[in-house]
Order: C-alpha cells, then structure tokens, then sequence
C-alpha cells in the first residue's frame, strides 16, 4: 500500500481542532503499521496530564508514561494528545482515569502488548502511582525504564 493511501483517513492532524468536551467525545485516529513485521516500542509521555477530582472539582496532575507494541496500527499522536487533553474537565479517581486510557487504546489498537504509568501527584499528601500492562513484556523488544523517580516533589 502507498505510504499516501495510510494516511488519508487522518481527520484531525494539520489542522485546528477544538479539545473534545469529555474523553467519550474525543475521537482517537490510528494508521496502518508499515512496519507490522518488525516487533519495537512506542512511547508517549504526558509530563501535564490534568483532570479533575470528581469529589471536590480540583485539579489533578499527573505524569503519564504510555509504551505499546504494535500490532497493525499505530495511534496518530494528535488525537492522542487531544484524548487526553479531555481528561482537564473530567472528574475521575486516579485509578480510573489511567486504567481507562490503557483499556481504550488497547481496545482501539489491539497492539501485542501495552502498560501505562500514572505517576500522580499529590493531594492530601499522598502521591498515588497506577500502573497497567495487558501481560509480560515481549520478549526481544526493548523497553526501557519509565524513567520517573519516586516522589521527592516530583518534576
């Protein structure tokens, strides 16, 4: 297939789009994987991911770390950003909020293997980290540390 004829299905890249209203609104785009045969990572980073306590509406930070092997497809990276930039006016526990994003993206792009870390930063005091993989890293592919420290004012 032509590199071009991947690509055309892309709705949202080189162009303004508006941040979607909710993450059920937001529409992720993916293409075809033109190098499928090969097994090797993928990593995004979210250093400003943001939502919102669904008890008292503040805000919430946290720095996600998403790696995946893919299968066919591969996530087109700006409606990935703005997937997650719909989390900002969203209220969702930690937990839910990175165990959501991994099992959308897994159901979206059924890749080999995925996980995600939430790396959160406090309120009331406690830093709360959520970690999710949909089984053992592959073998033969490199995927490196998350790199994030333990919380020491993370940043």
């Amino acid at each position: 297939m032509p590199q071009d004829d991947i690509y055309s299905n892309l709705t949202q890249l080189g162009g303004a789009t508006a941040l979607p209203a909710s993450p059920e609104a937001a529409e992720l785009e993916r293409v075809q994987n033109p190098q499928a045969d090969v097994a090797y990572n993928v990593r995004f980073t979210a250093p400003e991911f943001t939502s919102l306590c669904p008890m008292t509406g503040q805000p919430d930070f946290a720095h996600l770390v998403i790696d995946y092997v893919p299968g066919q497809w591969l996530v087109e990276s700006k409606s990935l950003k703005l997937y997650l930039g719909s989390f900002r006016n969203h209220g969702a526990f930690h937990e839910d909020c990175t165990v959501s994003i991994a099992r959308r993206l897994v159901d979206f792009l059924d890749p080999q293997w995925l996980r995600i870390g939430g790396y959160w930063y406090p309120r009331g005091g406690i830093p709360i980290d959520v970690f999710y993989q949909t089984g053992p890293m592959p073998d033969g592919v490199w995927i490196p540390d998350q790199g994030v420290p333990p919380y020491r004012g993370r940043g």
